[in-house]
């Protein structure tokens, strides 16, 4: 029997405990996904890490399929998009605990100086192979 992904359950359950111990929930996010939409010009190297906590966004929604948002980038409004498959992982800023999710299909190519709107880019990225790239954040206990 085939069973939906426990991404998005695991995200929202470590919100809340991060949440709950008073710390502020971030989410990295792979900015070159299919369907997400982030501001490009804090992209960096194909990821954004977003501040997700209660006090730096408004009407955050955390469903099955996706994260969505209003936030505001260098004082600008803006609605955040991220599908649940193209957040790479949730932690605490003050600490780092959290999970980063293992990268499933395709990554970004953080050598495209173009990014994913530029000229003739288009999204690019390199297959991922098990054990191919270490995630960029790790487990602190």
């Amino acid at each position: 029997m085939s069973m939906t992904s426990s991404r998005p359950y695991i995200i929202r359950a470590l919100y809340e405990w991060i949440l709950e111990n008073e710390c502020t929930p971030y989410i990295l996010v792979n900015a070159y996904a299919e369907g997400v939409e982030v501001p490009q010009e804090h992209v960096k190297d194909g990821q954004i890490i977003l501040n997700v906590s209660p006090a730096a966004v408004q009407n955050l929604s955390i469903r099955n399929q996706s994260i969505d948002f209003d936030g505001r980038f260098a004082g600008l409004p803006k609605r955040v998009y991220v599908p649940v498959n193209a957040v790479m992982g949730i932690y605490a800023k003050e600490n780092g605990q959290g999970m980063i999710f293992d990268t499933e299909g395709i990554l970004p190519d953080p050598t495209d100086p173009a990014g994913p709107d530029g000229p003739g880019s288009g999204v690019r990225g390199v297959k991922s192979e098990p054990g191919s790239r270490k995630p960029p954040l790790r487990l602190v206990k």
